[in-house]
């Protein structure tokens, strides 16, 4: 009787899966024979005091002491702006119980945002009043806010 071709072909990748082991554990045989000194430590980089890559640990006596207060992350904060001019204006809405408003500049009829941690008095609704200009996070506003007689 003849031997299956089914036979011969298991045969066939039994061989195959075989060989492809040894090459596997040759491979690996063969690197192990040609590596230096460790793989780890050829793998290790060092920043020098410039700012260049070197394979030369740095030398501790160079290092610099740097406080970590002093590092700023993200977009420092700005200044306000601050025009000293005194400007007038009438009260065109506050909100007393939650605690903010706009008033219209008299000659640029200009409205500008005011908070009550901006009034020097209280006001309301129609108040002609005295104040200055301040940048703020989302445009101009009123700070310094005095209520004038007239």
């Amino acid at each position: 009787m003849a031997v299956s071709q089914e036979t011969i072909n298991k045969k066939n990748k039994e061989k195959k899966r075989l060989k492809k082991r040894l090459d596997k554990q040759q491979k690996l045989a063969d690197r192990k024979a040609n590596s230096q000194d460790g793989g780890l430590k050829n793998m290790i980089a060092y920043v020098d005091e410039n700012g260049h890559i070197t394979d030369i640990p740095p030398d501790p006596a160079n290092r610099k002491k740097i406080d970590a207060t002093s590092i700023e992350i993200g977009i420092p904060k700005r200044e306000k702006e601050r025009t000293t001019s005194i400007r007038k204006g009438k009260v065109d809405f506050f909100n007393s119980s939650k605690g903010f408003g706009f008033i219209k500049e008299l000659d640029s009829q200009n409205r500008y945002f005011v908070h009550v941690n901006g009034l020097i008095e209280e006001i309301k609704e129609g108040d002609m009043v005295t104040f200055e200009v301040e940048r703020g996070l989302k445009g101009m506003n009123a700070v310094r806010v005095k209520k004038v007689e007239g």
